[in-house]
């Protein structure tokens, strides 16, 4: 032991670099065990029957979050998940286009254990983030738990995404819910005695709030979760034009948006917009004055957003939802989180974790695969379908 102290302190005393780079690292782990690895906190109303179910059957939020200690940083969780995280392979059930009433397509991928497929068996419809669609590994990852857990799941691919068609000059946004409507409706008579819950990633999240919404205690659903969704689209929009954040995650998104939605059908849309104009989107605000907002028929892009946004909107919700997000997103800041809203109505309860970026929530040393969202998900759909009844009895 003493030749070993004797071996370091020589090699100390060589490398002058050492003890700063000892300190340095002395600093960045107590201020990780201090300050990141933290509870989440549940905005729910108090003793409430949804609080109450999330505690009782979803471990997950009683437990500190351990974000992955060398990337606890927002934007390092949103970027690295992408590119870390790999997807299970598997083929699709069936793969469904759906017709809609105005001429255009959505496809539906369906995913299950064929030796467990029964006409009752619970399912879960998940909608994928603004660009996402079945491909996506973090769609992947929700639907092989799905299945894993004993559960049919379906990938909504909206317009244009997916393999879905472009059949009219019409894709997607974010305020409209009715393509949701027609999706939910077809499953529920493709299997009408099967309980149906819905799950939305960031933009599939803020539809399906938005169809909640409009169709109150009448969704066709049971139940429903969101992760990563924005509350406040204008302050989000803000947010992500800031320097770093433009750059790092504003300005790829609207690329995928330029390149997966409209410049493969830009055909269709030559006779209506200023086609050029719309290329030359390098912000996802700039696509939604050029493009979205007009295309949905808003007098501009703040009037779309101002109509998306949820945060006014939490009194309306009539049926039980849980929420997932992190208190760093930049994509949906803290204070946009409508909490007092929340913990005045019986219905909803969100899961804020201190750390976890947009879509992100990586934690453990190589976080190759699951993730807290992927594991507070797996929790509550096999509490929902497995002591749903106490959500009806309450």
């Amino acid at each position: 032991m003493h030749d070993l102290w004797v071996k370091f302190h020589n090699l100390v005393n060589e490398s002058p670099s050492i003890p700063i780079l000892f300190g340095l690292g002395t600093v960045y782990l107590s201020y990780y065990l201090l300050y990141v690895g933290k509870k989440p906190y549940i905005a729910a109303k108090q003793g409430g029957y949804l609080q109450k179910f999330v505690l009782k059957y979803c471990p997950s939020v009683q437990k500190k979050f351990w974000p992955t200690f060398w990337c606890f940083e927002a934007r390092a969780q949103t970027i690295l998940r992408a590119l870390l995280q790999k997807g299970p392979k598997f083929d699709y059930t069936e793969s469904e286009p759906l017709s809609l009433p105005d001429g255009g397509q959505v496809k539906l991928d369906w995913y299950c254990d064929e030796k467990k497929d029964d006409p009752k068996q619970p399912t879960v419809l998940i909608l994928p983030g603004l660009t996402g669609s079945s491909d996506d590994c973090y769609i992947r990852i929700f639907v092989k738990i799905t299945a894993d857990l004993g559960y049919r799941a379906v990938v909504f691919n909206n317009r244009g995404n997916g393999g879905a068609k472009l059949m009219t000059p019409r894709t997607y946004c974010a305020a409209d819910t009715a393509d949701l409507e027609q999706v939910v409706s077809h499953i529920s008579k493709k299997y009408k005695d099967a309980p149906l819950m819905a799950m939305g990633i960031s933009l599939g999240g803020i539809i399906l709030f938005n169809y909640l919404v409009a169709k109150g205690a009448e969704t066709g659903l049971k139940i429903a979760m969101t992760a990563s969704s924005a509350w406040n689209m204008t302050r989000s929009s803000k947010n992500i034009e800031r320097l770093l954040n433009r750059f790092l995650l504003n300005r790829p998104l609207a690329w995928g948006l330029v390149n997966k939605v409209f410049r493969r059908n830009m055909e269709m849309f030559e006779d209506q917009f200023d086609v050029g104009h719309i290329l030359k989107s390098s912000t996802i605000r700039e696509f939604d004055e050029r493009f979205t907002s007009k295309m949905f028929g808003f007098a501009s892009c703040e009037a779309y957003y101002q109509q998306a946004s949820l945060h006014d909107k939490i009194h309306q919700i009539k049926i039980p939802v849980l929420s997932l997000n992190a208190a760093d997103d930049p994509f949906s800041l803290l204070e946009t989180i409508p909490v007092k809203e929340m913990e005045a109505n019986d219905n909803i309860a969100c899961v804020i974790t201190s750390h976890g970026g947009h879509i992100g929530f990586l934690d453990g040393l190589w976080p190759r695969r699951h993730t807290y969202m992927n594991r507070l998900y797996a929790e509550f759909v096999q509490a929902v379908f497995s002591h749903g009844d106490e959500l009806v009895q309450s």
